[in-house]
Parts: structure tokens; C-alpha cells; sequence
């Protein structure tokens, strides 16, 4: 089936294109939603800027729009804009979402769908999250988190490469403290530096850490695809 991702540049989006590629489907473009804050109801929105260098080393078209409101039903009509532009350029049959655990976002998400007559794939729907988190890291799937706002995160998770050791102390975190392994609650943000899909990773030449105290980002101020990696 011809489908498009909509991407956000995090674990879950590329993963989902990983997952959905395995099973035979032609992943034909990116889509991507801007949204205007961190108080978005479906998107995502830390260093979802760089989106476009990740569309570029993953070598798929990106269809971009961009939000002047946080307002669900702004963005509901904006994701079904850009998904008619889908079916028209590129004659897509589906839509692959990363959802894992959100009743709110997938039925959303199956409201556009219905509406425009698109199949909908969720590959991580219900996936055990220490599982997951693992099967990430056994994928070669390299990530760093680009924003925490949970108790038990601080900021030195910033800008870190998850490693399987992270994953660990990440899960005594989340048993003390009540997040969710996977961020599925927006407990943190995640950017894909490099996974199997990638011809090139990205590398992060300048960025900054914006601390509050209790939440906080990591900000990508320059970063490039490394040509001489692989």
C-alpha cells in the first residue's frame, strides 16, 4: 500500500516507517505539522524544524504546514489539507501514525481518515514499552531527547544519546515517578540522529539547553548530514 507518515522527527514516526517498510508498504512522503507552541494537542513540536534534514538523509518527500494556533480543530483541518495534498501528489491508500497509547489521537486521527477515505496504520499501537525502548536500540536507532517536563528528568537527559544502560535508569525513573517509558504522555521529546533508513546521520554542530527548573529543551542551532559517515 502507498501510505504517508506523519512525522515528527521522533522515535516513533521513524520507527513507524521502519516498521511499516519491513511489512512491505511504500512509504511515499513525509507529513509534517508545525505547530505554533508546546501546547499543540496532537503535534509535536520540539526541534521540529529539523524535520527537513531528516526527510533529506531519509530520501522521502516532505509535505509541510504551519500552525498559527493551538486550536484542535486548526489542527485537524490542516493534517486533512495536507493529507488530500498526499492523495492527489502522490496517490497514497493510507496514513501511519506512531500513536502508542492515545485513544485522543488515534480516534482523531481515524476522524480525518474516514472522512477522506484514507486506511490508517498505527504499527506501535499498544507495543510494551520496555520492549520497545529495547527494540530501538537493538534497530541501531540512535536518539537523543530534545525536551523533558516530568519529575525524575532533568537536564542532563538533554541532548543525551539513549543508550541500553539509559533505558534502564530511564525505567527505575519511571516506576519511582509515574511517567511513561516510552514519552507516550509528552513526559519528553525525542529527535532520530541516525537509524537504518538514514543514508547519512545528522550531526549537531551548535545547540542550547533551555532550563527552567523543573522543565526544559534542547534547541538545535545548526546541524548537518555527515557525508563521510558512511
Amino acid at each position: 500500500m502507498k501510505v504517508a507518515i506523519l512525522f515528527s522527527g521522533g522515535k516513533d514516526s521513524t520507527y513507524s516507517i521502519y516498521k511499516v517498510k519491513q511489512i512491505g508498504h511504500d512509504v511515499k512522503c513525509l507529513v509534517t505539522i508545525f505547530p505554533k507552541s508546546s501546547n499543540s494537542h496532537l503535534l509535536h513540536f520540539s526541534t521540529i524544524e529539523s524535520t527537513e534534514l531528516q526527510s533529506r538523509t531519509l530520501e522521502i518527500p516532505q509535505i509541510i504546514s504551519t500552525l498559527d494556533s493551538d486550536e484542535l480543530k486548526e489542527e485537524m483541518n490542516v493534517l486533512e489539507m495536507l493529507l488530500e495534498k498526499a492523495k492527489q501528489d502522490f496517490q497514497i491508500e493510507g496514513l501511519v501514525h506512531g500513536g502508542i497509547s492515545s485513544e485522543f489521537q488515534k480516534k482523531c486521527f481515524e476522524k480525518i481518515c474516514e472522512k477522506i477515505d484514507l486506511k490508517i496504520i498505527a504499527p506501535l499501537w499498544k507495543i510494551n514499552a520496555k520492549e520497545y525502548m529495547n527494540d530501538l536500540i537493538d534497530s541501531k536507532f540512535k536518539f537523543i531527547l530534545t525536551s523533558v517536563s516530568s519529575g525524575g528528568l532533568d537536564e542532563t537527559w538533554l541532548g543525551k544519546i539513549i543508550s541500553t544502560d539509559d533505558i534502564s535508569q530511564l525505567d527505575k525513573l519511571s516506576n519511582k515517578y509515574g511517567f511513561n517509558l516510552n514519552f507516550e504522555g509528552g513526559e519528553a521529546e525525542t529527535f532520530v540522529i541516525d537509524c537504518p533508513l538514514y543514508s547519512h546521520p545528522i550531526k549537531i554542530k551548535k545547540s542550547k539547553i533551555v532550563w527552567d527548573g523543573y522543565i526544559g529543551r534542547f534547541e538545535i542551532e545548526d546541524a548537518y548530514l555527515d557525508s563521510n559517515a558512511r
